[in-house]
């Protein structure tokens, strides 16, 4: 049977893009990317030159069967998001269901991912977490919301950069406002930034600036957690 390598990409820094990485897309048939214009700087940079096709939220559910068939007909395919890891708030689960149950072999290889690397610099307790990925923007937001102010691990959650201010306004609210957190921005980039303090120091420090941008990672104690 054909192979599906689920391949983690560099979130910033492409140096962070392991040869093995570059050594897997070299050798397969095909590479179902995010974006192919944004994996298509990557794969330009490393002088990777294969067939790469689509493979995002919007078109999973329907590309699913022409990756399959691919692997049926016995080639294998990388699958590959616009940074970090496959299947961890991108494109992937899908996929590897699929793969794995008509017995093709699925391979991951590891890499960089802004979860698990914000959660190490923001200094808070890294042996027990739990990750939210993106919250949902409406229905069932606020009960999940409450739900996360009683846990005891440390939590994670993703944000766009232009809803990080409501964000933590309403984990201001939901939380205790001394709860400990941190807020990372442009990981492993030109600037990085990891901001920590209390939910209502971090909301007062981003309503002071201008703008915020960058891709946002979202840090917060479990409850009953203290220095």
């Amino acid at each position: 049977m054909s192979t599906l390598y689920i391949v983690a990409t560099p979130i910033g820094n492409l140096s962070d893009f392991s040869p093995r990485a570059v050594e897997v897309l070299n050798e397969v048939d095909y590479i179902a990317c995010e974006d192919t214009r944004t994996s298509g700087n990557l794969l330009r940079h490393f002088g990777i030159n294969k067939p790469t096709f689509s493979f995002h939220q919007h078109n999973e559910h329907r590309k699913v069967g022409h990756l399959t068939n691919i692997l049926d007909a016995g080639q294998n395919v990388a699958l590959i998001s616009d940074a970090g890891m496959p299947g961890i708030s991108d494109p992937g689960f899908l996929a590897v269901r699929q793969a794995q149950n008509l017995n093709h072999t699925v391979t991951v290889i590891p890499g960089p991912d802004a979860a698990t690397t914000a959660l190490v610099a923001s200094a808070l307790p890294c042996d027990r977490y739990v990750f939210e990925g993106f919250l949902p923007h409406k229905k069932g937001r606020q009960k999940r919301l409450g739900q996360l102010a009683e846990d005891e691990r440390t939590i994670i959650i993703y944000e766009s950069p232009h809803r990080l201010l409501k964000l933590l306004g309403e984990i201001e609210k939901h939380f205790e406002p001394e709860r400990l957190a941190a807020v990372a921005r442009e990981l492993t980039k030109k600037f990085e930034e990891v901001v920590r303090g209390t939910i209502n120091e971090l909301k007062t420090e981003f309503e002071s600036r201008d703008s915020i941008k960058g891709e946002i990672v979202v840090i917060v104690a479990g409850k009953g957690y203290s220095e």
